[in-house]
């Protein structure tokens, strides 16, 4: 398997991979209110009573505008195949690397893709001279929330009905050396 920079005739390779996934978890959040102000916020980890099928909430449309502004997109190819894709996005101003996204092929899942082109990333922001890494996800998704906690990613706030599906999104940051 080799991580490389996506050329153009990869998009289509990369719109072709199914980003949904399987969850039996979510991130529960609760609210504690005092009249008419918030005292806290908390999310907990709560087991599904089944296993829940989830799509992909991105448009394939915003792959192709992510490439069209030069964000930075790498794949994973095995076997001359692209089997996974992160799409990486700076902001200047202070200095971020956002993942917008990453998809890996489901039969090729927790075999390293994921995290391959994830220490591409960070190893290109680290470059780039970035002081952190930021990305979002659905409380829907536990795979890539522990996924991303596996790799050094912290919770780092929410916004509630971020997605067109009014899900709440859950942000994650890992500072880097840069």
């Amino acid at each position: 398997m080799i991580v490389r920079n996506a050329e153009q005739a990869d998009l289509n390779r990369c719109l072709a991979l199914d980003g949904s996934y399987e969850t039996e978890y979510v991130w529960q959040m609760q609210i504690e209110e005092a009249g008419a102000a918030v005292q806290s916020v908390s999310f907990r980890t709560v087991r599904l009573p089944r296993p829940m099928r989830v799509a992909y909430p991105r448009q394939p449309e915003s792959l192709l505008e992510s490439w069209e502004r030069r964000n930075r997109l790498l794949v994973a190819e095995e076997g001359s195949l692209v089997q996974g894709y992160l799409d990486l996005e700076i902001h200047p101003w202070n200095r971020t690397g956002w993942i917008n996204s990453v998809v890996v092929a489901k039969e090729l899942r927790r075999q390293g893709l994921g995290s391959a082109l994830l220490k591409a990333a960070q190893r290109w922001a680290e470059e780039k001279r970035l002081r952190q890494i930021v990305l979002e996800t659905q409380t829907k998704n536990h795979p890539a929330i522990s996924f991303f906690q596996k790799h050094g990613f912290v919770f780092c706030g929410y916004h509630d009905r971020y997605y067109a599906n009014q899900d709440i999104a859950l942000f994650f940051a890992q500072e880097l050396r840069g």
